[in-house]
């Protein structure tokens, strides 16, 4: 071996000598930081327990009771009075609720809204429930469309645009999946042919709730979810309350920012 080879070898290992005392170095003053902050941490959580004039709790406290209590999972109001409870609850939100008791009579109070607040475009989603209403009769001099339908095949046309035409939408109309009385919520599910954008993105949103859906408890809508798995979730899992209802640290409160400003609860039954 050269003497040039040697002297490399020598300042090589110089340098990884160095690096690693660098590091024991580093290591050891962060150590000693992290001593000194338990040690403050030690110093003014025993202050307060001092104060509170009794010892630290210092073990993880035991939990021996998990989920909602019996009286709460076995709590159910009549449904007279759930369809009063939510009624309050949402109308308190901002929202509006109307009752019918056929999707007939259901048809004729949207037909009606719809003349009423001039609306040119419609959307829906396309449900069996919403295809028998029948309101493109209803309303011939609207145009009305039914998200994720009747698309022509990608070679023959262009795909179409739902999230716009949601958003260009006056009126979009929806079938709830559940409902809870004591939240005043509607619990709305996306899929391929229950677009998300069809009850966020119109101006005005129609929510058609029949009545046996609606129950007492937020859990009893939970519940489905749990026994359905994780592989077996819905796309989406929405919660409407009301209208879109924002407030700016002044506490500015506007109503339809990001989403319908007026939402309809229409109870069938």
């Amino acid at each position: 071996m050269s003497q040039t080879e040697i002297t490399e070898n020598m300042g090589n290992t110089r340098d990884t000598e160095n690096t690693e005392n660098k590091k024991n170095t580093h290591q050891e003053w962060l150590d000693q930081l992290r001593r000194e902050s338990l040690a403050k941490q030690e110093k003014f959580m025993n202050g307060i327990a001092g104060k509170l004039g009794r010892p630290r709790v210092t073990e993880k406290p035991e939990h021996p009771f998990r989920g909602a209590p019996d009286f709460w999972n076995s709590f159910e109001w009549p449904m007279e009075e759930r369809i009063e409870r939510f009624t309050a609850n949402f109308q308190s939100a901002g929202g509006h609720v109307a009752r019918c008791l056929t999707m007939e009579e259901a048809k004729t109070f949207i037909a009606d809204k719809a003349r009423e607040t001039s609306a040119k475009y419609i959307i829906r989603q396309d449900q069996p429930e919403l295809d028998a209403l029948g309101l493109e009769n209803e309303l011939p001099e609207a145009k009305l469309t039914v998200w994720n339908h009747g698309q022509e095949p990608a070679e023959h046309a262009q795909e179409e645009d739902w999230k716009a035409r949601a958003a260009e939408a006056d009126m979009g109309i929806v079938l709830v999946d559940y409902a809870t009385a004591y939240t005043g919520s509607m619990t709305v599910l996306s899929s391929k042919a229950k677009g998300r954008s069809v009850s966020l993105l119109p101006t005005i949103l129609m929510a058609i709730l029949p009545v046996e859906r609606l129950r007492t408890r937020l859990g009893e809508t939970l519940v489905h979810f749990d026994r359905a798995g994780r592989d077996n979730l819905p796309a989406g899992i929405h919660f409407i309350s009301g209208p879109s209802r924002s407030a700016d640290i002044e506490n500015d409160l506007t109503i339809g920012v990001h989403g319908p400003g007026i939402v309809y609860a229409i109870l069938v039954g």
